[in-house]
């Protein structure tokens, strides 16, 4: 058949397979109402840019916005500027201000919602970089993105996690930029699994001790803080501390491996999201939240569960190499016309793994097209050497 792919095992065998023709995924119109839904959104490279992609990768922006534009169609919020956008892996300060300028430019001309990552990362860690040096980047950066008009999520520091001494000088960093700030923030706490230079965030490397000073902050901050993201993967660890919040203050789970299960809640709450997989799942998300407005849990279940193979696929060790497979499948369903990434991040996946994702993904009923899906997946296996 015209579109029978030629795909490899992780055994190295190869096989064919043919992409299953499922009933497209129907978003209904409107917003949604039960959850607030934030996609992290990811980014390409211009392929034809003469500069070099691994040090100095320039953003093709029209094929970048046009994703956004896709993700506030289907009534999801935008996160900008995030880790899935390869902030920190490619994504440099200077990049991220033009990103998130544009980004927010874009969403008030469609109603649009979004919120902005802003970090240290116009420091580079190292022996002298102090916490104050730490505190102004950070409202260099928040300045920037309320200058623009922009909602605000605090990413982690790998500058303030290099010279931190303890809980006190997260409690003192965040105090001072929380008093800074003209609306109430999203946190983010990312696990080390994210990103390896964020070990022993919140002053340690004891799970059950840095909660408790991220508790306290929240609390001694709570009119400036909306929610915290926690991408921890570990269900159980989020529920916690959802159940420790105070009560105006949002869980937004970045569990890329619950993520139905904790958005469905329990009988004691419920997490919002914020997350990198919606970026790849995008109208199964959007549907099974619609479906939760309407009490539908059996149509959500359906949507979601078939989803999480293909996430717990692509965010698989080494985890931070996931946007490798969030972007993929955005050129496979011809969201962008190539699969050139900052940094050269396209590579970070193996032949084994692409075809791994493009089975799943199928399964999942994630193609809008099958047939450009399949003719995008014999260009990637040719290029690895199978014809």
């Amino acid at each position: 058949m015209a579109n029978t792919v030629k795909l490899i095992h992780q055994d190295g065998r190869l096989y064919s397979y043919t992409p299953e023709r499922q009933q497209a995924i129907v978003v209904p119109e409107g917003p949604f109402h039960s959850r607030i839904a934030y996609s992290a959104a990811h980014v390409v490279c211009d392929p034809l840019a003469s500069n070099d992609p691994l040090s100095d990768a320039q953003i093709d922006w029209e094929q970048t916005m046009a994703y956004r534009r896709y993700l506030w169609s289907l009534g999801l919020s935008v996160a900008e500027a995030m880790d899935t956008a390869q902030r920190g892996m490619g994504l440099n300060w200077s990049t991220a201000k033009e990103l998130i300028r544009r980004s927010i430019a874009e969403a008030k001309t469609v109603g649009g919602q979004v919120a902005s990552g802003v970090g240290t990362d116009q420091l580079t860690p190292g022996p002298d970089v102090t916490i104050e040096d730490v505190v102004h980047a950070y409202r260099e950066q928040i300045e920037f993105v309320e200058g623009e008009g922009g909602r605000v999520i605090i990413m982690a520091s790998r500058a303030l996690a290099a010279c931190a001494k303890g809980p006190e000088d997260y409690a003192d960093v965040y105090g001072t930029i929380l008093q800074h700030v003209s609306q109430p923030v999203i946190l983010h706490w990312l696990g080390e699994m994210f990103d390896p230079a964020l070990q022993g965030y919140w002053g340690s490397e004891l799970i059950d001790e840095a909660m408790t000073t991220c508790l306290q902050i929240i609390k001694e901050n709570e009119a400036k803080v909306d929610g915290i993201k926690i991408s921890l993967l570990d269900d159980q660890r989020e529920i916690d501390m959802r159940r420790r919040l105070p009560g105006r203050v949002k869980m937004y789970t970045g569990d890329d491996f619950n993520y139905p299960d904790l958005i469905k809640g329990d009988e004691e709450g419920y997490s919002h999201a914020l997350l990198g997989i919606f970026d790849a799942i995008a109208p199964a998300a959007a549907a099974a939240m619609h479906a939760l407005d309407q009490g539908d849990l059996q149509t959500y279940d359906a949507l979601l569960e078939k989803t999480v193979p293909l996430s717990r696929h692509i965010f698989q060790k080494p985890t931070f190499s996931y946007k490798t497979g969030v972007v993929f499948l955005a050129f496979l369903n011809g969201h962008q016309s190539h699969f050139r990434m900052v940094g050269g991040m396209e590579g970070a996946r193996s032949a084994q793994h692409l075809s791994d994702l493009f089975v799943m993904a199928d399964e999942a009923g994630l193609f809008i097209d099958p047939d450009l899906a399949a003719q995008r997946m014999k260009q990637t296996m040719a290029l690895a050497g199978v014809e």
